[in-house]
């Protein structure tokens, strides 16, 4: 019996981006590497653990945006492509570097890599990776959750009761499609919470969510025993809070783990430092330089010269971090259990994309930390929530307080100078559906067609994804298309209902292109 618990929380998630009125779009290629980069790597690092008999227990959130486009035949042909050529550029790689020692070392890491893609993602998933996680819950390890249908932040529409129902019934309905049961729990976007949110989790057979830090701390009745045990909101659907040394010690971008100077350097890629017409193949069209994905140096440092990246030193630096993470959690579980009268537990939740995409070392860390807890199971056990509440099902009834966990612990990333003009749109188009669905209580044929394309159309709209872009200056003009783009469809489609001037083949294109919810019934925005 361990004397405390360690949940890792680890969110899935990407905007739906399918473009198939192009042969290649660049911002498909966020799913790609994702693909590339951390869940097929987690798989492995998964299966490793699984083989051997080391017992770990994680819980991830999948989107189901992230879940519509790991099961598109569209995305999954064209991610077979991009793995291709990488594999192609990375001998080219073990050619060039020939006479270079520490890159040839390198390049050849990359071919294995890319060729271990290839293999797992269509001899052992079969095109499907979703198949692993489902395969890894099926054997005790993971306990697999949902997100809001688009991962809206819900805390901006609040107001709109219908519709931030629709979002976690539809996201619901699209975890036991693809997953073939119902979501114990759900990971709010951007941890994003506001008292009366638990009602609809709690109609939707929601058992549990996240908050950040404050969340709980700020709750109506202060928690006894602060952000180590969960609180349970009036209707008993449980809120955990999030540890924040432990997030610290990943998450800083100047303290974390993964700042370490020995780890790969993220932003010095072949795509932007070789020749251009070496180079010109594996990137964009029209000559514009991306990240190819293979990338020869280490941080080393605050410097633009930075030294070889060094594998073996890198995955020493791994087992020493992850060594420090295990025996700081034991430290603080030792504090905590005289003070308590159930054994605390340490909620860690991160974006699951942070492992192996930005910190390249990622999934070794998780695989040697999963190992080193196995063997302090005597401090230290890893429960996911659902566990830890099967336990100990008596907790402290209260009210967490509104909160997210962006910049400053509220709402303004998502709301300021930058994207606010898009709430007159999405509030005006929530109005507007529950309307619609409130004239057509039974539509069938092209109206409810139409219908529901209109209920896709807003809740693509509503992702918390192109807010975010618009805040943090990457990716604007196409966080700004896709939103008007929504709007504008669902402002036709509305006009055309009311005027019953319905274009079936506009309507057939849209539905061709957005094929997220395929059994979506816009009649949740009338609150049935």
């Amino acid at each position: 019996m361990s004397k405390g618990y360690f949940t890792l929380v680890l969110h899935a998630h990407l905007p739906f981006v399918r473009h198939p009125e192009h042969e290649a779009f660049l911002e498909e290629n966020w799913l790609f590497e994702a693909i590339s980069e951390t869940y097929l790597p987690l798989l492995r690092v998964f299966d490793r653990l699984q083989h051997e008999g080391i017992p770990f227990r994680i819980t991830i959130s999948i989107s189901p945006t992230l879940a519509a486009m790991l099961s598109d035949e569209l995305l999954t042909g064209r991610y077979l492509r991009y793995t291709e050529r990488l594999i192609e550029l990375a001998e080219k790689e073990k050619m060039r570097t020939e006479n270079e020692p520490e890159f040839h070392t390198l390049a050849c890491m990359y071919v294995d890599m890319f060729k271990q893609n290839h293999h797992d993602f269509i001899d052992v998933y079969g095109k499907n990776i979703l198949k692993g996680f489902k395969k890894f819950e099926e054997k005790g390890c993971l306990q697999l959750i949902t997100c809001s249908a688009t991962h809206c932040f819900l805390p901006h529409i609040e107001n709109y009761t219908e519709n931030v129902g629709a979002q976690i019934r539809f996201a619901v309905a699209s975890h036991r499609r693809v997953f073939s049961g119902d979501p114990e729990g759900i990971w709010l976007p951007e941890c994003g919470y506001y008292p009366g949110l638990e009602t609809h989790l709690k109609d939707n057979g929601i058992r549990f969510f996240f908050t950040d830090t404050h969340g709980l701390l700020f709750a109506e009745r202060k928690p006894k025993y602060g952000i180590y045990a969960p609180l349970y909101c009036n209707n008993l659907v449980a809120a955990f809070g999030r540890d924040p040394a432990s997030s610290w010690a990943v998450w800083s971008a100047e303290d974390g783990y993964p700042s370490d100077y020995l780890y790969r350097e993220y932003y010095r890629d072949i795509g932007y430092d070789l020749p251009i017409d070496y180079i010109r193949p594996y990137i964009h069209e029209g000559d514009l330089r991306i990240n190819t994905g293979i990338k020869y140096y280490a941080i080393t440092g605050p410097t633009n010269i930075k030294k070889p990246y060094n594998r073996a030193a890198a995955l020493e630096k791994v087992k020493e971090h992850a060594d420090n993470f295990v025996y700081m959690r034991c430290k603080q579980i030792e504090r905590l259990a005289p003070l308590m009268d159930r054994p605390p537990v340490i909620v860690s939740p991160f974006d699951a994309e942070l492992f192996g995409h930005w910190w390249f070392e990622g999934p070794e860390w998780i695989e040697h930390m999963i190992r080193v807890t196995a063997e302090a199971a005597d401090i230290v056990g890893m429960k996911t929530p659902s566990d830890y509440l099967d336990l100990h099902g008596a907790n402290q009834v209260s009210t967490p307080s509104a909160s997210s966990w962006g910049n400053n612990g509220y709402g303004e990333v998502w709301l300021d100078e930058s994207n606010d003009w898009i709430y007159r749109h999405i509030h005006k188009a929530a109005e507007r559906m529950t309307e619609l669905a409130v004239k057509y209580p039974e539509a069938t044929g092209i109206r409810k067609r139409a219908l529901n394309q209109a209920a896709r159309e807003l809740l693509l709209a509503q992702a918390s994804d192109w807010a975010f872009i618009m805040k943090t200056g990457t990716t604007v003009p196409y966080a700004k298309k896709r939103t008007k783009e929504h709007i504008a469809h669902f402002t036709t489609l509305f006009d055309a209902l009311n005027g019953d001037r319905i274009d079936q083949a506009w309507l057939s294109a849209l539905e061709k292109k957005f094929t997220i919810f395929p059994d979506i019934d816009y009649r949740v925005f009338a609150g049935k």
